[in-house]
């Protein structure tokens, strides 16, 4: 566990980098695809999941819960085609952030993100909360996502993203997997280093903000032209900031929240919107890591 905090980052002067072709940013989405890893009865859990659906604030229940079940398969029956047909006929990279067991549950979507040439990055074995996890525990779930991605997709993960993390998570990564780079982290619009085990570990980090999650919050946005506008702020400030000092833009993305019809028109109005634009690297996260290994790795 690394036991002190960075509160500085690149300060004031901040750090100029340059993306390819001179991009003034660089823009990343991420589908997460839980469903199927999320808590259940059925999944060997004492209670129903409680996290992230229609249902705010919902309750966790000692067994199973239909209605919050079948908001999860909305998810991975309707709202991941809809999504993945936007990016595929606008040739849009994805990174896919998967869950091990969903990923095991469905293997027709298994192929599609291996067709599309989509990036796929570990989001652990089961979709459930680290914090008070049993450290060998939480390391056989980080062995076991990692030898299901690959043994699903012929290779391993090069990236992580556990989401709701433990203390330990970041450690046990590191020392159990060889991926290059995390993504457990939103204290940046840039990647940086951090030492693990006196080695450099590159973190990439993420967005709770740019973020459909946030249908699903009580702080949160309420229709879809909330979603398309801080969408839309975010790009045109990073964009603006991005002729002096380029930055990366997160977006973040759930099969089951922006897949329903009433929301998806905020993304495909977004996504258009920044097609509309030049000097726009947009990518795959894997990519940003290779980039900033190749040219930035000595910061």
């Amino acid at each position: 566990m690394n036991k002190s905090r960075n509160l500085v980052g690149y300060g004031q002067k901040d750090f100029k980098i340059e993306w390819p072709n001179k991009a003034k940013i660089a823009v990343q989405f991420v589908l997460n695809y839980e469903e199927g890893g999320e808590n259940c009865v059925l999944n060997g859990d004492k209670y129903s999941e409680t996290f992230l659906s229609e249902i705010i604030g919902a309750k966790p229940i000692e067994g199973r819960h239909m209605n919050m079940e079948s908001i999860y398969e909305y998810g991975s029956r309707r709202g991941f085609w809809r999504i993945y047909k936007n990016f595929n006929d606008r040739k849009i990279p994805l990174t896919i952030f998967g869950v091990g067991l969903a990923l095991e549950k469905n293997k027709e979507i298994c192929l599609a993100i291996k067709e599309s040439n989509f990036e796929i990055v570990s989001h652990g074995y089961k979709w459930i909360d680290y914090q008070f996890i049993n450290e060998d525990i939480e390391k056989e779930h980080i062995i076991k996502s990692y030898e299901t991605i690959k043994s699903i997709f012929g290779e391993y993960p090069l990236g992580w993203y556990t989401g709701r993390t433990s203390p330990n998570t970041r450690r046990l990564v590191v020392e159990n997997t060889n991926v290059i780079y995390d993504s457990d982290s939103y204290s940046d619009d840039l990647p940086y280093w951090e030492k693990i085990n006196d080695k450099q570990h590159l973190i990439i980090p993420y967005t709770l903000d740019n973020n459909d999650m946030r249908f699903a919050t009580n702080q949160g946005f309420n229709s879809g032209d909330q979603f398309y506008n801080y969408l839309k702020d975010s790009f045109d400030v990073l964009y603006k900031e991005g002729e002096t000092n380029p930055k990366m833009m997160s977006v973040g993305l759930h099969c089951r929240i922006v897949g329903k019809p009433g929301r998806l028109k905020s993304l495909e109005r977004f996504l258009d919107y920044v097609l509309e634009h030049k000097d726009v690297w947009i990518c795959k996260r894997i990519d940003i890591a290779k980039h900033w290994i190749k040219n930035y790795s000595n910061i």
